[in-house]
């Protein structure tokens, strides 16, 4: 077999894309709307394909993100997307060259963080990914639970709106939370359509896309887009509501978004398939055990530049540590470093020759970077190696996160 790992170009993007879609099982996008705003949202410059003979064999891209870390700073991130190898084409190294080319671009481009999400979760750890977020779902029985809600809910006033019509008021929202939620993307231009796309193939029997907004003094501070399903049986109705996002500035426009998601007519179900581990909406519900919880990975995080990425980010406590880091697949993070930083926010990250206070790899350090895992838990795996005494409890709490990070919308 010879093949070719290049660059993609604009006029080759259907048969690439085609790649991708015949790899995930025929179908990724699900309307031409949507397949159109793919390649407006590709770029090409960072698209790279693998080809045997005139056959495209393998897919990966990269969008130019910025990524909320610990301490509200947005740090340059490479959004890994549609990667895939065809099935003709598997366990021949294809996917490890597209990663080593794709992080060393990365690097070139001076970006110290790579994120994706995964089709499988055991497909990204042998390049250095850590699983750092994960997200909620919930499915509310709203015949049997009640909200509490605070002072102020009734002062909120909600109002539908045309989701497109909607769309700088609901985006404008999302941007004032992104600096407070580690693991949320700035997104680029272009991006706001991705919420638009409402294609009938994609509902399942459920209504369009519905949009309701938060106002206060005239201010938009919240917002929720949803569908409704019908459902009947013999004893009346049974809708359900999907919730596709839902998003406040403040306590109350936030109750009184989930309140009128509760109270909809003909419905006696709230579903929400990606919510943050730590919602609010489980403190204001009154039977947290009719919420049927489940947790589920997200958002992969990978150094690419340890030390600029390890002082990009805010700590909890203070901390002086030194990391002996494995890293095979980019071995310029390999070695030792000294972690040193303040509450007041200023962090170094050094190359050093003292002693090591902590062994681990570099994938460890991704499913940390964030603040949602725990170094302490990763050491009782065996997957952190404790070499001076009071190590890990100190870094694990210097890197904790005051509130989970979460990725609200995929990519």
């Amino acid at each position: 077999m010879t093949t070719q790992l290049r660059v993609l170009r604009p006029s080759e993007w259907n048969e690439w894309f085609g790649n991708l879609e015949l790899a995930f099982g025929g179908v990724v996008a699900d309307s031409p709307e949507e397949r159109e705003l793919w390649e407006a949202l590709t770029e090409h410059e960072r698209s790279i394909g693998i080809w045997d003979g005139p056959d495209v064999v393998g897919t990966a891209g990269a969008f130019s993100f910025r990524l909320a870390v610990p301490g509200g700073a947005l740090v340059p991130a490479a959004g890994v997307t549609m990667v895939s190898v065809a099935a003709t084409h598997r366990r021949r190294g294809l996917l490890t060259s597209m990663m080593r080319r794709q992080l060393d671009d990365v690097r070139a481009l001076g970006e110290p963080l790579a994120v994706l999400t995964a089709s499988e979760p055991a497909i990204y750890g042998r390049f250095g990914y850590g699983s750092a977020t994960r997200q909620m779902s919930l499915e509310i029985d709203t015949d049997r639970v009640r909200l509490a809600v605070p002072d102020g809910t009734d002062e909120v006033r909600l109002r539908y709106a045309k989701p497109d019509e909607a769309t700088a008021a609901c985006e404008g929202v999302y941007e004032r939370l992104v600096a407070g939620r580690p693991g949320t993307p700035a997104h680029g231009p272009g991006w706001e359509r991705r919420a638009l796309i409402d294609p009938a193939s994609a509902r399942r029997g459920a209504s369009p896309l519905q949009c309701l907004l938060a106002e206060r003094a005239g201010e938009v501070v919240g917002y929720s887009t949803f569908r409704i399903k019908p459902d009947w049986d013999t004893a009346g109705p049974k809708g359900r509501i999907a919730v596709d996002d839902l998003s406040a500035l403040d306590p109350a426009a936030y109750a009184a978004l989930w309140r009128f998601l509760f109270e909809i007519d003909l419905t006696s179900t709230v579903e929400a398939r990606n919510r943050p581990v730590d919602d609010a909406v489980l403190h204001l519900v009154s039977d947290v055990r009719r919420c049927d919880i489940k947790l589920r990975d997200s958002l992969y995080v990978r150094l690419v530049e340890l030390g600029a990425a390890l002082e990009a980010r805010a700590y909890r406590a203070s901390v002086d540590v030194v990391l002996e880091v494995e890293d095979a697949f980019c071995p310029w993070n390999a070695g030792r470093w000294r972690l040193t930083a303040d509450t007041k926010g200023g962090a170094s990250c050094k190359r050093t020759d003292d002693p090591a206070d902590l062994a681990l790899s570099v994938r460890e350090l991704g499913s940390v970077y964030l603040g949602g895992e725990s170094l302490v838990s990763l050491a009782r795996a065996g997957r952190v190696q404790e070499l001076r005494a009071g190590a890990v409890a100190e870094a694990s709490s210097a890197f904790s996160g005051m509130v989970e990070p979460w990725l609200p919308r995929g990519f």
